[in-house]
């Protein structure tokens, strides 16, 4: 992650000489251009990236290894359709555009929660109707999006809500980021507690439960954290596809399936991905900026597809 945010930092629309960069992160209170760059715009950035990265790639793996499948993405929650929908809906209705990151997030949130009791059996939640209300709410929330976006028609606040639906860290700095971190560290520290549980449920639900883990209480406190990290980083950065999919497979592939390594694993590796992604998004057509949702996908779509025809389905069972 080191060498990611070194490259996140010498690139952009705007180029500075390594001399300049390096005296930048020495003086960070000199009034240089290349210091106002580096401590106002990239870093800020960086730490935002590196946030979001490992939020949605630690929903991932917390939630692949509960569900034990690999082609599981933490959206499947709802928190992306449920802050888009509202997010939509409330620039229609004319919300500020200030308040669309606490929007976004709320109505994730509460679209977690509906999904969690849609797929509530008894005192616990039942897998497949997990994601079969999670698939159904998110077709649900993408009709009103298409819809609240057909009534706005064409301006700078149909522009604005489509960049954001389309991923993109522009604009965001440490107040943002200030905002979302209490609750990325609640669903991290929440997620983080559940690693020994997670791993004797490898085994299946069943002999867990003669293991001693509360498999309810181990669903519901897994879920709660895949929501909260999931809604800081759609508050943070949009709907960035792919990272909670991907980055888990990696860190299997990595370090196996013990969680007690693959989770610092996959943080790494998520916070990297999206700190490089970000700086890409800003380098390859500069001073123009790439969504970082469609870079993301360029990756996540043939990784996802390798995943599939592999039959990586079966890597849990």
């Amino acid at each position: 992650m080191p060498v990611a945010a070194l490259v996140a930092l010498a690139v952009g629309g705007t180029a500075i000489a390594p001399a300049a960069l390096l005296t930048a992160l020495l003086h960070p209170a000199s009034h240089t251009d290349a210091a106002t760059i580096v401590w106002s715009l990239r870093v800020p950035r960086i730490a935002i990236a590196a946030t979001v990265g490992a939020a949605l790639a630690l929903a991932g793996t917390l939630l692949q290894a509960l569900l034990r499948n690999p082609l599981i993405d933490p959206y499947i929650t709802g928190v992306s359709s449920g802050a888009g929908a509202a997010i939509a809906i409330g620039v229609t209705a004319g919300v500020a555009l200030a308040a669309i990151p606490a929007l976004g997030f709320v109505a994730g949130l509460a679209t977690a929660v509906l999904v969690a009791v849609l797929a509530r059996r008894g005192s616990g939640l039942d897998p497949e109707r997990l994601i079969l209300a999670g698939v159904s709410i998110s077709a649900l929330m993408s009709a009103l999006i298409a819809l609240a976006l057909t009534r706005m028609g064409h301006g700078n606040a149909s522009e604005a809500i489509i960049a954001w639906l389309a991923g993109s860290l522009s604009g965001r700095g440490w107040p943002e980021l200030a905002a979302a971190a209490p609750y990325a560290l609640a669903g991290a520290a929440l997620g983080i507690a559940t690693i020994p549980a997670l791993n004797v449920v490898r085994v299946g639900e069943r002999r867990a439960a003669t293991l001693g883990v509360d498999v309810v209480r181990l669903q519901w406190t897994v879920l709660a954290a895949a929501a909260l990290l999931t809604a800081a980083a759609v508050a943070l950065a949009g709907l960035l596809g792919f990272v909670g999919l991907i980055v888990p497979h990696l860190a299997r592939r990595m370090m196996g399936t013990d969680l007690r390594v693959g989770v610092p694993a996959a943080l790494l590796i998520g916070a990297a991905l999206v700190i490089v992604a970000d700086a890409l998004s800003r380098a390859l057509f500069a001073p123009l900026e790439i969504p970082l949702g469609v870079l993301l996908a360029f990756v996540g779509v043939p990784a996802f597809l390798y995943l599939y025809l592999r039959g990586a389905a079966r890597a849990y069972a």
